[in-house]
């Protein structure tokens, strides 16, 4: 049976199809069911958000809106390398099954579709909708490619749009741009929420090196209000896709603000990666006494995350682009290119006197999972444990361990591997992918250790979680407290795992399990 994906045809637990937008920038995609071809091209992901072809970026416009949370994303729909962007659209009941929308934004006159955010205008400040019926504004930035290239420094702007069916049709703004732009070259990705306290609405944007706040009361009119960083944390490259919030500080009754830096580059790894800072927002002003850099995954592959608006019971859940600048035009997929982070509930702790952003994955994500195996392993000192899983590329392992010496190795029948190991003499954790399967393509992925420093995990046992899908392994440690997201490309699945106690003293793990992972994208 042929189908064409113009609409929803089915949706059942574990399947759905697709809509595609019919403007004619958009090409029908013709896709069969009965060979179960569809999500199943090589390295494409199972259980990760990716865009039924070609070219995908950042996350845009979280937000939960009459039942559904929308993922917006930077997509574009000609070629599997970045080109004019738009905004992709897709949306999910619980953020594991998704199903895809027509695209959402396009370019217009005042350049392309950049980044940005989507806010539910509760008591219609903005006059787009009634109070019965709010809308929902799109806020981003329009980046003129004419001004770039002629040299110009104010070639992005702030625009925004509405919708008043819930995300499936927009209207532009005709007073765009809403935020000029003086002369700053990269000023860009506008995340806004509403601020209770000052009964206003409030934008962090990026000014190259820094981060700007802005106010409105109607989201068409901003002043700039404040700005913050251009001395605190890391600077080896351009900020992006900023975000701040807050959040209360588990087991105490204490709220801080927490503020999202993307970096690129500047990365501890190398390349694309999120700082955090902590601190407080008085409606004006974001100050922290934080100076070091602090990062949300030390993975390469988890870039301009950002989170969700107006979600219910306030959780702060969040999606990072499962990729890196440094090659992310090169990655060795054909029909489409970029995947999306598993979607992951923040929270702050304080760890050693001071705060940790924490981030894990959500719990609807938990019904992906079969009947899986789960043993014991006590292994002597210097000893291995082989495991033989042939749904390891589509798996997550779960343990519980005091130990801080051993390596996991993922491995296949063309000896490719890639390896896990904890040091408890660095307090590090390192993941070795150098030899892991396709890696050539670019020097930048596969020429170097990654290293994840441990320094602050208690003594004592914690949980090891590790979720492989058919391209990335996600590593969360201490419920999220250490994290790693990482791209691999071997030629044939992995489906040896070997444990390897690298300590003088036995290796102990009580209920060592592997569950297979039900793809969202199978019939």
């Amino acid at each position: 049976m042929k189908i064409r994906l113009l609409a929803i045809v089915c949706l059942s637990f574990f399947y759905f199809t697709s809509c595609k937008d019919q403007s004619p920038q958009n090409k029908d995609v013709e896709v069969s069911l009965s060979d179960s071809t569809y999500y199943k091209e090589m390295y494409r992901p199972q259980f990760h958000f990716s865009p039924e072809e070609k070219w995908m970026n950042d996350p845009n416009g979280l937000v939960y809106h009459q039942g559904l949370y929308h993922l917006f994303y930077q997509y574009y729909p000609e070629d599997i390398v970045w080109g004019p962007m738009h905004w992709g659209h897709a949306v999910s009941k619980d953020m594991v099954l998704w199903e895809h929308r027509p695209i959402a934004l396009y370019p217009d006159k005042h350049g392309l579709i950049f980044s940005g955010s989507a806010v539910v205008d509760v008591d219609n400040s903005s006059e787009f909708g009634t109070k019965e019926k709010p809308p929902l504004v799109a806020i981003y930035t329009n980046h003129d490619m004419d001004g770039e290239q002629a040299g110009r420094n104010d070639f992005q702007t702030q625009g925004i749009a509405y919708s008043l069916d819930n995300g499936d049709s927009f209207t532009k703004f005709e007073g765009n741009p809403v935020i000029g732009n003086e002369g700053i070259r990269d000023f860009r990705d506008p995340k806004v929420f509403w601020h209770e306290e000052s009964k206003s609405w409030i934008m962090a944007l990026v000014a190259g090196d820094h981060a700007q706040f802005y106010r409105s009361d109607n989201l068409k009119e901003w002043n700039f209000i404040s700005d913050f960083g251009k001395d605190k944390g890391a600077h080896g490259g351009v900020w992006e896709c900023p975000d701040l919030f807050p959040l209360r500080v588990e087991g105490i009754d204490e709220y801080k603000w927490v503020l999202l830096i993307s970096i690129n580059p500047g990365a501890p790894n190398g390349g694309s990666g999120t700082q955090y800072f902590i601190g407080d927002f008085d409606g004006t002003q974001f100050t922290s006494g934080q100076e070091e850099a602090r990062w949300l995954d030390w993975g390469t592959d988890n870039y301009a995350g950002v989170t969700y608006n107006n979600t219910p019971g306030g959780d702060r859940l969040f999606i990072g682009w499962m990729s890196n600048w440094d090659y992310a035009r090169d990655t060795p997929t054909k029909r489409w290119r970029s995947s999306m982070t598993l979607p992951r509930k923040l929270t702050l702790q304080k760890v050693n006197d001071r705060y940790a952003l924490v981030n894990y994955p959500i719990k609807s994500l938990d019904k992906l999972r079969l009947e899986g195996q789960t043993r014991l392993i006590s292994l002597p000192s210097k000893s291995m444990e082989k495991i033989e899983a042939e749904e390891l590329q589509q798996s997550e392992i779960i343990f519980n361990s005091s130990s801080r010496d051993f390596s996991l190795a993922f491995k296949n029948e063309q000896k490719e591997v890639l390896e896990i190991v904890l040091d408890s003499e660095t307090k590090k954790l390192v993941l070795d992918r150098r030899n892991s399967g396709q890696t050539n393509f670019k020097d930048a992925f596969g020429n170097k250790l990654h290293n994840m420093p441990l320094s602050d995990l208690p003594d004592g046992e914690v949980e090891f979680r590790i979720v492989m899908d058919w391209s990335s392994i996600e590593i969360f440690i201490n419920k999220g407290q250490y994290v790693m997201t990482a791209q691999v490309f071997p030629n044939t699945p992995f489906n040896v795992l070997e444990l390897t106690n690298t300590a003088e003293k036995e290796f102990h793990a009580d209920d060592f399990k592997i569950f297979p992972l039900r793809s969202i994208w199978s019939p």
